[in-house]
């Protein structure tokens, strides 16, 4: 019974996060405001999704780890795409006003000749 009401609760949860991300990547305006309703709340919705299906598989079955490497991978990789995409977007933007000229120093994501 109690295995049921948290599989239950993980399933509510991340299907309401991944439908409030789905709506914000089709109703927010610009892509810098799209780019933080996949990657936040979807993260989170899949996240719980998978662990309805881990807590399923060790109350009713043998058990199984896969969700975990899953959700480790999905946890690593949503935020570094998330942040190319950012910066992508700030590049592509460069040569309007409303943004700051990038720093005249040796980055990884922004290099200046002199």
């Amino acid at each position: 019974m109690l295995a049921d009401i948290l599989i239950s609760a993980c399933l509510l949860i991340g299907g309401f996060f991944t439908l409030v991300g789905s709506y914000g990547l089709i109703k927010l305006r610009g892509s810098m405001s799209r780019l933080h309703a996949p990657t936040k709340s979807s993260t989170l919705g899949v996240g719980s999704l998978l662990s309805a299906s881990m807590i399923h598989s060790f109350a009713y079955g043998e058990g199984s780890l896969h969700e975990l490497l899953i959700m480790a991978f999905l946890f690593a990789t949503a935020p570094i795409a998330g942040n190319f995409i950012a910066k992508v977007h700030l590049h592509r933007q460069r040569g309007k006003p409303d943004l700051p000229p990038p720093p005249d120093d040796y980055a990884w994501s922004t290099y200046v000749k002199k």
